[in-house]
């Protein structure tokens, strides 16, 4: 081991051989978040490969943005690519860069106004099936509607075969989920073991990426489209200096990518989002008020994301209570991190989860609180405080995205919904790419119409 980094502290807690694998598998959330107390750069052992966590913003920013041509994507990615395919998320730098250039039109303002519609219309249909009375599985419900959603903007050109695609990965998503950090943090070799958890994660991507294999088949064979979707402009996506087009393989693995990301974290933050709300009725009621005030009886458009102020300062909070477990970075060439000087080969990690609970940037850190977000209390936060979508070159494409999506859902649910906890019912949050609400049930109530006068 290079001899400054051996100055580095290491987490308390590991075990021979194992390094700290036990305690991050038993509760990883809990780990990584008291790992700020250790320092603010701190060794963590993955069986015998140390990892340097960042545990702070500033750090976090050397690394994603400032420094952030010193690094590539780290192990967590090397060891997804195999199942996950080579899309943005775990793309090397190269192939990151052009197929990044090649997707950007696609999520331009006038592109995401255009799913806006989709959204609009899919989170009325949402409502419809929240009858009163009943009790439903938050995740589940919420999950099943974004990834329709998600499918409706991917998949239009391609109806049929999308929609048999759309159950498949329904079925699969939350099985890769939930083994894709166990695959990253585990010795290579034990991949071979035949347990439960390797066959399932190798059957769930297997199957998801062999339905989409036929969605782009079938999208080939067209030769026009009516409404042009994300499939179809990737098809025809053409590279501006050298004409080269994306082969049906790499199509394949931008869509993993985006079900993986983008079903993942609208479905997650809003379960999360309906859970904070009804446990606080001050926040409730002045959502209620703005979704009246902005909207009214109106279906909520895309036009009213950016009215709807208080709307997004809850999403954007409840982004930083419940963000991404980790990523990861790997040095390309000797680099000073924190005043310490590490060797190309040098493995990073960060936790989004663990820096925006920093009680040092976030007073009381665990509270909901939207006002964080107000401009004049923005305004005190370092600029690099906050970064739910990553930072840098690799932050997430569809980061508007997604918000938008999630102001437009909340704001239709809540316009005639409200969702109440069940006594005994409280979620506890699982280990995934974000922490789940594992375990959220919610009972639908008619909200009665606002008095006007």
């Amino acid at each position: 081991m290079n001899a400054v980094l051996k100055s580095v502290p290491r987490a308390p807690g590991a075990f021979p051989l194992l390094g700290h694998v036990w305690p991050l598998w038993r509760d990883p959330l809990a780990f990584v978040k008291n790992l700020r107390a250790v320092g603010e750069l701190v060794r963590v052992d993955l069986g015998t490969m140390p990892v340097y966590f960042v545990t702070s913003a500033s750090l976090a920013h050397e690394v994603l943005v400032r420094k952030g041509r010193s690094f590539e994507k780290g192990r967590l990615y090397d060891r997804l690519r195999p199942a996950l395919g080579t899309g943005l998320a775990t793309a090397p730098v190269d192939v990151h860069r052009r197929h990044r250039r090649l997707m950007q039109p696609m999520f331009h303002h006038a592109k995401v106004a255009r799913y806006g519609e989709i959204m609009s219309e899919h989170a009325r249909a949402l409502v419809d099936s929240l009858e009163p009375g009943r009790t439903i599985p938050v995740l589940e419900v919420v999950s099943e509607y974004a990834t329709g959603t998600l499918m409706a903007t991917m998949f239009s050109s391609a109806a049929d075969t999308g929609g048999r695609a759309a159950q498949v990965v329904l079925r699969n998503m939350p099985v890769i989920l939930k083994y894709m950090l166990l695959r990253a943090v585990s010795p290579k070799a034990l991949d071979r073991l035949p347990i439960p958890a390797n066959r399932d994660f190798d059957a769930a991507t297997g199957e998801m990426r062999s339905v989409i294999d036929q969605v782009i088949s079938t999208a080939r064979a067209q030769e026009e489209y009516d409404e042009p979707d994300l499939l179809s402009m990737l098809l025809a996506a053409r590279d501006a200096d050298t004409g080269e087009s994306l082969t049906d393989e790499e199509v394949r693995d931008e869509l993993v990518t985006i079900f993986l990301a983008g079903a993942e974290t609208v479905a997650t933050i809003l379960s999360w989002a309906f859970h904070e709300i009804a446990h606080d009725r001050e926040v409730e009621e002045r959502l209620l008020a703005e979704i009246d005030t902005v909207v009214g009886d109106r279906p909520v458009t895309f036009e009213d994301v950016g009215r709807l102020e208080y709307t997004r300062r809850v999403i954007d909070e409840t982004m930083r209570l419940h963000a991404v477990t980790m990523i990861m970075r790997r040095s390309m060439e000797s680099v000073e991190i924190g005043g310490v000087e590490v060797p190309p080969g040098t493995e990073f990690a960060i936790s989004l989860y663990a820096v925006h609970r920093d009680p040092a940037v976030y007073p009381d850190p665990g509270r909901f609180d939207p006002d964080r977000w107000l401009p004049e209390q923005r305004r005190d936060l370092p600029r690099e405080a906050y970064f739910p979508f990553g930072a840098g070159s690799r932050k997430c494409i569809g980061d508007g995205v997604a918000l938008a999506e999630m102001v437009i859902t909340l704001a239709t649910v809540l316009r005639s919904r409200r969702l109440r906890p069940v006594p005994g019912k409280g979620p506890r949050e699982a280990v995934s790419a974000m922490p789940h609400p594992v375990g959220l049930s919610m009972e639908v109530e008619l909200r009665a119409a606002p008095v006007r006068a």
